[in-house]
């Protein structure tokens, strides 16, 4: 068990580690003012060709951008189930250790978001409502990423229904797949910035993974 937990610590790490190179890359290389009112991107060839490639489909960002509330709904429910035993149990450390660890993802995740909407990295290929605005790493493949995964592991442990956890999660993998790929084809945000969130979010989720099985070693 030790040796499998240490699998996503190392995990966490390496994406994390190709992240900040990644990041770095976007930062530096083949800077050049591609966007909405000259704004500059990194690997502006490779930015500027996939977004001609995939073009703007604005009808793809509305619907992922309102589906960005079912993870809201599940960081809500697991919230809630977390207060609940709180309440019942009336000490925190009797509350289950995976929704402790869960609680303390979810913090996690919202200060990364939070860092890059202060520390901008590069903009959106178009204006949202005639507004420029910050774009990397992807927040809302970030936000999916995230909570959706932690969120089948969640329910694998917690229901016992063959069936229904056989389908549950079947049914996240698919929705997760379906917002990445919208996200993508939607023109939104540069190619950079998806692979910025997945990276990213491999490395949020593989520690989270690492951190919840310490518990069980």
């Amino acid at each position: 068990m030790k040796n499998n937990s240490k699998k996503y610590l190392y995990l966490s790490i390496t994406a994390f580690v190709f992240f900040i190179l990644w990041t770095t890359a976007v930062s530096f290389v083949d800077v050049q003012p591609i966007g909405p009112q000259q704004s500059e991107v990194g690997f502006a060839a490779i930015n500027g060709f996939f977004h001609k490639l995939t073009g703007v489909h604005m009808w793809f960002y509305t619907v992922t951008d309102l589906l960005s509330l079912v993870p809201a709904v599940f960081i809500a429910g697991f919230g809630t189930l977390g207060l609940m035993q709180l309440i019942k149990r009336k000490n925190i450390l009797k509350v289950d250790y995976s929704i402790l660890v869960l609680g303390g993802f979810y913090i996690a995740v919202m200060a990364v978001y939070i860092f890059f909407e202060i520390f901008t990295i590069n903009y959106r290929p178009v204006l949202i409502d005639g507004v420029l605005e910050t774009s990397y790493p992807s927040s809302t493949t970030l936000l999916v990423l995230c909570v959706m995964p932690t969120a089948a592991l969640q329910i694998k442990e917690r229901l016992k229904n063959a069936v229904a956890k056989k389908y549950s999660v079947l049914a996240i993998y698919i929705f997760t797949a379906f917002m990445v790929m919208g996200r993508i084809v939607s023109g939104v945000h540069w190619i950079t910035d998806i692979i910025g969130g997945i990276l990213l979010s491999t490395s949020l989720v593989a520690m989270y993974c690492y951190i919840n099985r310490l518990n069980k070693n």
